[in-house]
């Protein structure tokens, strides 16, 4: 089987590659990114980076430029994993829509010409609309109209739309849209603290670890009041899109553990059970104001989706892909916070410090 993924030097893409390069099934790899590893002299190529083909591909270049590359990636693919996407530090939502809504138009459009039969799209909690008052967990058919004040689930949603028409208009095709909860790595250390910290929020992670008790990372953990996140190891979320590939299994599929990490939960885990409690809507002024003057890179989007409250039900997983996490939730966020103090990085150029 020949597999094509589409940004495949990031956090996720990278272990996409681990978990395809460990398949029996998949006999060939091929690596679709702008940035390639060694190609700008940043990096060397070790695993899992050395077990793919690369194929340098600007999704916002010309058209022609685009076509040439996605075509030259797909030719003879059985399957094509699209992971690409604007980080989330870029500001222009102009370059946010060049690169999501037009470059997974081309990733598309060049699938059908190439005629690969099985498109997997990496999409997001964050296309779900807000969680049920009662807190419970949603399954696939929560309504996925996505959070309209954040560009990013704004633009998942308008994909998956898409893929709904390509769906009807090439019944052969088969389509999966994998919606996962947060996926994090140690290794993503350094690109997480680019994308969602900036210079100064590490700066200020870093002075605060000094002064954490012993066994603590922080000092203390300012909280605002309701805060529930799921958080899966990235190699977990990756082996669910290895089975999603080798079963060519349509449909969308939540990823996510169990439960989830309340306040207390982040407290403990983070600051030896010290916490303080935040207004939410303090943190949403206070992040609209510091984006606004560019001291962190992201905006209040990303904030507004973490306050719609969604924990996803990943029994679909469970029962057709036979999938679940092998990793602790807290585990897994501890070690990527110990990732982001310490610029841990790993063997492409998006995640090296």
């Amino acid at each position: 089987m020949r597999v094509v993924v589409v940004g495949a030097s990031g956090n996720v893409g990278t272990a996409v590659l681990r978990a395809l390069a460990r398949e029996p099934v998949v006999t060939s790899i091929v690596g679709v990114a702008r940035r390639v590893p060694r190609a700008d002299g940043s990096s060397t190529v070790s695993f899992p980076h050395d077990a793919a083909e690369w194929v340098r591909v600007d999704l916002t270049d010309t058209a022609d430029a685009v076509v040439r590359g996605l075509d030259e990636a797909f030719a003879g693919a059985d399957a094509v994993v699209h992971l690409a996407w604007a980080s989330p530090s870029t500001r222009s939502v102009e370059a946010q829509r060049r690169l999501n809504l037009g470059g997974s138009r081309s990733v598309v459009d060049a699938v059908l010409r190439q005629h690969v039969r099985h498109l997997v799209f990496g999409s997001t909690s964050g296309v779900y609309s807000p969680g049920p008052a009662d807190g419970s967990a949603v399954d696939e058919s929560w309504p996925a109209r996505g959070v309209l004040t954040s560009t990013y689930s704004s633009h998942k949603v308008a994909v998956e739309r898409m893929l709904d028409e390509v769906e009807q208009a090439h019944p052969r095709l088969v389509v999966t849209r994998v919606r996962p909860s947060l996926m994090f790595q140690r290794e993503a250390g350094a690109e997480l603290s680019r994308y969602f910290l900036g210079r100064l929020g590490t700066t200020a992670l870093r002075l605060a670890a000094k002064r954490a008790p012993e066994g603590a990372l922080l000092p203390v953990l300012p909280l605002p009041a309701g805060l529930r996140l799921q958080v899966l190891h990235t190699d977990d979320a990756a082996d669910a899109y290895r089975a999603v590939v080798v079963g060519r299994h349509p449909g969308a599929f939540n990823l996510a553990p169990t439960g989830w990490l309340d306040g207390d939960d982040l407290a403990r885990l983070l600051a030896g059970g010290r916490s303080a409690d935040v207004s939410p809507d303090l943190v949403r002024t206070g992040l609209r104001v510091a984006s606004a003057a560019r001291l962190v890179p992201i905006d209040v989007g990303w904030f507004d989706m973490a306050r719609a409250d969604v924990v996803l039900d990943a029994g679909r997983a469970h029962e057709l892909l036979r999938w679940r996490p092998t990793r602790d939730p807290g585990e897994v966020l501890r070690e990527t916070v110990e990732g982001i103090r310490d610029g841990a990085g790993a063997g492409s150029p998006p995640l090296l410090a």
